[in-house]
């Protein structure tokens, strides 16, 4: 989906969940509801890679604002402080360049994760603030689009790991320049496999539930794991897999023998049945064992 602004991926599940009459849906990565882009949906026994999808890099283009912070970090929220410090563009540049690779950051007040069991941004609502612990993140890329001295404003492109807050990094940002920072525009570009460009909205979805066509809108739950290795079952191998039962190099083609990797299964007719994970045997040499099931 294309999230549109001032929805929760929350609010897109529901809302898919009336127009496609079914309970069985989630995502796969919380978008803020100023933000818009990518947002990986699934259906049916697809859910169950919804976790996967959380899990993978992230592509952003984000919009910033100096000289003002905010209790949200964005400029939905109310702002806090001001700043009369001026930057140029090449000091931002080379800030950015600072945030690149792996490090910690501190989770928002205005944010899900849960200590002691109660989300911190109910806590932030009540006017509270907690000690969080840093958590380790990753920038893998990150540079300047545009900026307006003038204005103090500017773009920036980044591809991050799990669990990156961007309006926090921004806030950052800020500090490091000698300022303050917010973020006033967040698109995703890219949730791992999947682009913008191969996003759908509200109204196309609307529209293939009254042909029927919804299925046209579904990609398959094996287009996540494209840049795993895809091995294909023999008969024998597949009843195995399905009990639950490690398949013997015999019982697939092409096994890699490398212990821990993953791999794309799919069954006799082609059809993705699951991941599975290459182990080693007690007996020595390596088989195949059930990772995920999709079924």
């Amino acid at each position: 989906m294309n999230k549109p602004q001032g929805f929760t991926s929350h609010d897109v599940v529901a809302k898919l969940r009336g127009i496609l009459k079914t309970r069985r849906i989630g995502h796969g990565g919380t978008l803020d509801p100023l933000a818009t882009g990518v947002l990986p949906v699934f259906v049916g026994g697809a859910t169950k890679a919804a976790d996967f999808a959380a899990a993978q890099d992230k592509e952003y283009v984000a919009g910033f604002t100096l000289g003002i912070a905010t209790d949200t970090q964005d400029t939905t929220g109310t702002v806090l402080r001001t700043s009369d410090v001026r930057t140029g563009e090449e000091a931002v540049r080379q800030c950015l360049a600072g945030f690149l690779g792996p490090q910690e950051q501190i989770p928002p007040m205005y944010s899900a994760v849960k200590i002691d069991g109660k989300k911190l941004y109910e806590l932030a609502r009540k006017g509270k603030e907690v000690e969080r612990a840093p958590r380790p993140i990753v920038v893998h890329q990150i540079e300047l689009l545009s900026f307006d001295e003038a204005a103090q404003k500017g773009r920036l492109r980044l591809v991050v790991s799990k669990g990156v807050y961007v309006r926090t990094l921004i806030h950052d940002v800020g500090e490091s320049l000698g300022t303050l920072a917010a973020m006033h525009s967040l698109t995703r570009t890219r949730a791992g496999a999947y682009t913008l460009e191969q996003t759908v909205d509200f109204d196309a979805v609307e529209d293939a539930a009254v042909q029927e066509r919804v299925a046209a809108l579904l990609r398959p739950a094996d287009s996540l794991f494209m840049n795993y290795p895809a091995v294909h079952l023999t008969a024998e191998g597949a009843d195995r897999a399905a009990r639950g039962a490690v398949v013997f190099p015999r019982q697939v083609d092409s096994l890699p023998e490398m212990p821990g990797v993953l791999v794309r299964v799919y069954n006799p007719d082609r059809q993705f049945c699951m991941l599975g994970q290459v182990r080693t045997l007690d007996k020595g040499g390596v088989g195949l064992f059930v990772y995920k099931n999709f079924r």
